[in-house]
Formats: structure tokens, sequence, C-alpha cells
């Protein structure tokens, strides 16, 4: 099983509270209805609530900002996630889904990569 991780920060005209709402009840229910066609087999959304405790954090370590939420999304493997990326169907979705991440997402200022769990 791996997993892509998304860090993702709000376009800078959006507060959180605009782009946590799109990406509830807009990119994640469009996203769900695809995700048979991507062989999606989880997808977790990690909304990034205002509390004291984040700038503590980032104070006490020295870091930069908190990003505004972070995407999950668990797939069989990496073979099974080329596949879906490569078929038609999944080339169309992927060019769709990025074209609706830009009404919420600042791409250059957000990150994504693929994971694997190890669990302690």
């Amino acid at each position: 099983m791996i997993k892509l991780i998304m860090c993702l920060r709000r376009r800078p005209e959006m507060t959180r509270e605009e782009f946590q709402a799109y990406w509830q009840h807009q990119h994640g229910p469009f996203f769900m209805r695809n995700a048979g066609v991507m062989r999606a087999k989880r997808y977790v959304q990690s909304h990034t609530i205002d509390t004291p405790l984040n700038e503590g954090m980032r104070s006490a370590r020295g870091m930069r900002p908190e990003y505004d939420g972070v995407a999950e999304v668990w797939f069989e493997s990496e073979e099974d996630l080329l596949a879906a990326m490569n078929s038609p169907e999944g080339q169309d979705l992927s060019a769709a889904l990025l074209a609706d991440e830009g009404n919420f997402i600042d791409h250059a200022n957000s990150s994504a990569f693929i994971v694997r769990e190890r669990a302690f």
C-alpha cells in the first residue's frame, strides 16, 4: 500500500474558511465520485484548525507556518496508481482534478509526494 500526501496552502485571496469549505464541499465530493477511476482505496482530508498551539509549535521549532490542510489518498501499489493515471480515463480525470484544484490551492506553495507508512 502506498499513499499520496498533499500538503496544501490556499490561494492568497482566500480565507482559510473559504479554502476548507471549497475543499470539503466541492473538491472532496468530486474526487470521491471518481475515486474508482484513480483506483483510490481511501481519501482523507485533514483541515488545519486555528489554535495557539500551532503558533507555539512553529515558534519553538523555528518552522514555517502551517499548511491549510493535508490530503491523503491510499493506493494498492505504485504500479496500480501508474496504470490508473496512464489510462485515458485517468488522464482526463487528472486534468479535471488539477483544474479544480486551481480554484482553491496555491500549487506553488504546496507540496505532494508518495509515501509508504511505517507503523510503530
